[in-house]
């Protein structure tokens, strides 16, 4: 065979073993992971709730909280994960979402990489259950636990400071151009709940949802979780709807995507704060 051709394979035969060998750290005896790889944000955030930050080796570049998730290794976004790059950090774990692609998650899997995947919540219940999962897996299952707890009776409490007031109309947005409603299907119904209000859309049969829809159920208040000038803009379109209670009041929101869209037990406390103070502002 000639030289540059034998240069060639080994090459590859190099590049093979780096990439894709199927082998990975070998887990402590103790049998809990010490690589981790988070492909979510809301992942990687309750990776710090529980103490486990330290073992977080990569996460994507999606993941902004805490500070210290910046810093991390990025191994590309939550729906385009890089394969290649994930492998060659030689990880225990991938946490893995409903958004990551299925093709990564077998692949993964394939070479002997332990992958558990965490479903998008339908509700604070089944958040605070994914989050006694996770920690279960990262062997902080007490710490999760007393997080959960901490977290409900917070809410608790909130729910009883404002028991008996008068219950608003509420819209609540995510995104635009479609228009797109939070559904009884969705966690976020959960916040309209929990914090007193009524959500117009919570029986439509799926999210998508028209401007004359909202019109025709006349909100008090609207709630836009959109980013950025995608955000400032849907709110002023809103305002030349004049007819609307929420326009002559004057009760039109933005509020911070990350903290409402990927909330963990603590932040979506937090966030039901603020919409406490929305919906009852003189509770």
């Amino acid at each position: 065979m000639p030289l540059d051709k034998i240069k060639t394979a080994v090459i590859w035969i190099l590049l093979s073993f780096l990439f894709f060998s199927p082998s990975v750290n070998p887990s402590p005896e103790d049998g809990l992971p010490r690589r981790i790889v988070s492909l979510g944000s809301t992942l990687t955030e309750e990776l710090y709730l529980l103490g486990a930050g330290d073992n977080l080796i990569a996460d994507t570049l999606y993941c902004q909280r805490p500070p210290q998730a910046k810093l991390k290794e990025k191994v590309g976004t939550i729906i385009a994960a890089d394969l290649e790059k994930i492998v060659s950090l030689k990880p225990d774990l991938v946490l893995a979402t409903s958004l990551t692609n299925p093709a990564v998650k077998e692949k993964l899997k394939n070479l002997g990489i332990r992958v558990v995947d965490f479903p998008l919540a339908r509700n604070f219940q089944e958040l605070c259950g994914h989050f006694v999962e996770l920690g279960k897996v990262v062997g902080k299952e007490d710490a999760a636990k007393k997080i959960i707890n901490s977290s409900r009776e917070k809410i608790e409490a909130l729910k009883k400071k404002i028991q008996g007031l008068p219950k608003p109309k509420v819209f609540m947005q995510m995104g635009a151009n479609p228009l797109f409603a939070v559904t009884k299907d969705y966690f976020l119904n959960d916040f309209i709940e929990f914090a007193g209000g009524i959500n117009i859309a919570a029986q439509a049969k799926s999210g998508l949802y028209s401007r004359e829809e909202v019109i025709r159920q006349n909100p008090d208040i609207i709630i836009i979780t959109a980013m950025g000038l995608l955000a400032e803009k849907e709110r002023e379109q809103w305002f030349t709807f004049s007819g609307l209670n929420a326009v002559k009041n004057s009760r039109i929101y933005v509020m911070d995507t990350y903290k409402l869209c990927g909330p963990t037990p603590v932040s979506f406390v937090e966030a039901l704060e603020e919409l406490i103070e929305i919906f009852h502002p003189r509770s």
